[in-house]
């Protein structure tokens, strides 16, 4: 199978309207490796309101670093803050990267009676970099993220200097109608059971068509068991946990970003969308939207062929297109 290409579009050339640019994106046998038990000694709890905090932080601040800023990196649905690490391993030496595992996914644990709609991990997000001593952030996000990350934006926005966005929620496509047979099993209570026990119990039917890797990564053979079981089993491994995923997918529908496109258009950060084009969740018309209501939006990226969880399989381009949009 041959490298993608990526192309940019909408004037995505820093500096450039209209211009267009294309560049070589990794072959399969360059995707970063797994490598969980590296990132499970990494991984850190901090005891909130909101529960216990899983989160990864890069370089750790007593190593330095503290005065180049910070980076915040929100994961997607059904993943983890696992889904940066190719990128956090590119970027740690130009920023403190954060990356917290979402209520309801990952390994969070979760207060009980704790709400984990998107409007509620924002909170969350604002209390663990108030923890931390971080004032403002970079953002970089994806999927259910990319939702969280504009709310996030309009509810704190002295804390945010820049947003790079990857397929996700926009709200005239939040949440997208590909997503419907997902919502209705959750509001089942039996989306973990049907869908995600399968893929564990067979990694073989987990990287098929049927699977999240033939869904959602560009090269689903390159998909490791132990990132499967790393991103899935603990979202079977209790009724609590199952019960935690199914609220979390409630809380996508109704549409959380309902009625934010007025105050987006007020909002003047730089923003930078990188898009692929072989995703077949989200819109193709998303990210020219997005360039269209933000003032401070720096274009789009488009990555042929590339599939829904792309930053995991070519994290080199989410590293150029973010020290790109910091150095704009």
């Amino acid at each position: 199978m041959s490298a993608l290409t990526a192309s940019a579009a909408s004037g995505c050339m820093f500096g450039t309207a209209g211009g267009r640019k294309t560049a070589a994106v990794p072959k399969p046998m360059d995707v970063v490796p797994a490598d969980v038990a590296a990132w499970r000694s990494a991984r850190r709890y901090l005891d909130t309101s909101f529960g216990s905090i899983a989160y990864v932080d890069r370089p750790h601040p007593e190593r330095g670093h503290l005065d180049r800023g910070s980076a915040l990196f929100l994961h997607g649905f059904p993943l983890n803050s696992y889904q940066w690490r190719g990128a956090i391993d590119r970027l740690s030496a130009h920023r403190r990267c954060i990356a917290p595992d979402f209520m309801g996914l990952g390994y969070t644990q979760v207060a009980e009676n704790q709400s984990v709609t998107p409007a509620a991990q924002v909170e969350m997000l604002a209390t663990l970099l108030d923890r931390l001593s971080i004032d403002s952030v970079d953002v970089i996000a994806s999927d259910s993220g990319g939702a969280v990350a504009q709310l996030f934006l309009l509810r704190h926005p002295q804390r945010v200097r820049t947003l790079l966005l990857t397929n996700c929620d926009v709200e005239p496509d939040s949440p997208p109608p590909a997503l419907q047979p997902v919502l209705e099993l959750a509001r089942a209570g039996k989306f973990a059971d049907e869908w995600l026990a399968p893929w564990v119990a067979d990694k073989v039917l987990a990287r098929s068509a049927r699977g999240i890797g033939g869904m959602t990564f560009t090269y689903p053979q390159q998909l490791a068991d132990e990132t499967i079981d790393y991103y899935l089993g603990p979202l079977v491994a209790t009724p609590k946990q199952k019960a935690m995923l199914h609220e979390y997918a409630k809380g996508l529908d109704p549409n959380p970003l309902a009625g934010i496109e007025s105050q987006l258009r007020k909002t003047t950060l730089p923003v930078r969308m990188l898009w692929g084009t072989g995703d077949d969740i989200f819109s193709q018309a998303s990210p020219d939207y997005l360039h269209r209501i933000l003032p401070g939006s720096r274009g789009v990226r488009r990555i042929e062929g590339a599939k829904l969880f792309f930053p995991e399989e070519f994290p080199e381009v989410v590293a150029e297109e973010a020290l790109r949009l910091w150095g704009a």
